[in-house]
């Protein structure tokens, strides 16, 4: 051993660097996405009443009152994202990926679909 295999595994130390947070952050946004898929069902489930909770999702996409003090590390804490994030119909996978909240539509429509 002539200390030639240093460098690969200090190369490899510094990706896993610079991927590891990313992977962090992707991984804790996508669990907030599932937890309010999740508390959406339980709500329905709650108040049998579905329609209802749908109806008050879409008066929430429908506001467009921006929200004066907002911060990523307490978005989660909201309803619907406040970051302003795109609530599109169809957001793409990359734009899904980082978003702190599934979609408005997305969440109307599998509460419309829960019976």
């Amino acid at each position: 051993d002539n200390g030639g295999g240093g460098q690969i595994g200090l190369l490899i130390a510094i990706i896993a660097m610079i991927i590891a947070p990313i992977a962090a952050t992707i991984i804790r946004l996508a669990v907030s996405r599932q937890r309010e898929y999740l508390a959406d069902t339980s709500g329905a489930l709650l108040s049998r009443y579905p329609d209802g909770l749908a109806n008050a999702l879409e008066k929430i996409r429908q506001d467009h009152t921006a929200m004066p003090h907002t911060h990523a590390a307490t978005a989660h804490l909201f309803i619907g994202s406040p970051l302003n994030e795109d609530d599109s119909d169809k957001p793409s996978f990359f734009a899904k990926l980082f978003m702190t909240h599934p979609p408005l539509s997305d969440r109307i429509k599998r509460l419309r679909g829960v019976r």
